[in-house]
C-alpha cells in the first residue's frame, strides 16, 4: 500500500474521523509521520480539556506501522507495550510526529539476524501549538526476522 492511501485512509476510519484525529503527513519512505489531535465538543473530558484516550489513540498504530514498512515482508513486527504520562491540560490542537531513524533500523537488523526477537522502545511527545509537551509517551514495538527469511531454501533434488 502506498503511504498516501494509507493517510487518507486514516482520516476517513471512523475511530480517527470521530475522534478529531487527522494525519497530516506520511512519508513515501515510511520514516516520518505526523499526526493531529483537534479539539470538538465530543472529544473533550470533563474538564474541557482534550480526553486522554484520544491523546493515547492519536499515536497508537503509527510506530509499528512505520517499523514494520521499514523492515519489510521478512519481519513480523508488532506492538508490544505502551506507556503514557500526561503532563499538562490539551487544549486546542496538539500534534505528535514520529521520525524512524536509520541507526534504529540497523540496530534492530542486528538484534534480529540470528532470529532473535527485539522489543525496541520509541519515544514520542505530544506538543500543543505553543511547542510544549502535553504528553509523553513510549511504545515497544516487537521485532522477529520470520524463519523463512533467515533459513536457506532446501535444495530440490
Amino acid at each position: 500500500m502506498k503511504a498516501s492511501t494509507l493517510r487518507h485512509g486514516f482520516n476517513a476510519w471512523p475511530p480517527f474521523l470521530f475522534s478529531g484525529i487527522h494525519v497530516t503527513a506520511l512519508a513515501d519512505d515510511w520514516r516520518h509521520a505526523r499526526v493531529e489531535l483537534r479539539m470538538r465538543p465530543w472529544n473533550r473530558n470533563y474538564v474541557g480539556t482534550h480526553f486522554g484516550g484520544s491523546l493515547f489513540a492519536m499515536t497508537d498504530p503509527f510506530w509499528m506501522i512505520l517499523v514494520k514498512e521499514c523492515m519489510g515482508r521478512d519481519y513480523y513486527v508488532w506492538d508490544r507495550a505502551a506507556e503514557i504520562e500526561f503532563l499538562k491540560p490539551g487544549r486546542g490542537v496538539v500534534h505528535a510526529e514520529f521520525n524512524v531513524a536509520e541507526s534504529d533500523l540497523q540496530a534492530i537488523r542486528a538484534a534480529t539476524a540470528d532470529g532473535s526477537k527485539c522489543l525496541h522502545w520509541f519515544p514520542t511527545d505530544v506538543l500543543d501549538a505553543q511547542g510544549e509537551v502535553v504528553a509523553r509517551l513510549r511504545k515497544q514495538v516487537y521485532i522477529r526476522l520470520k524463519p523463512q527469511a533467515r533459513q536457506p531454501s532446501p535444495v530440490a533434488s
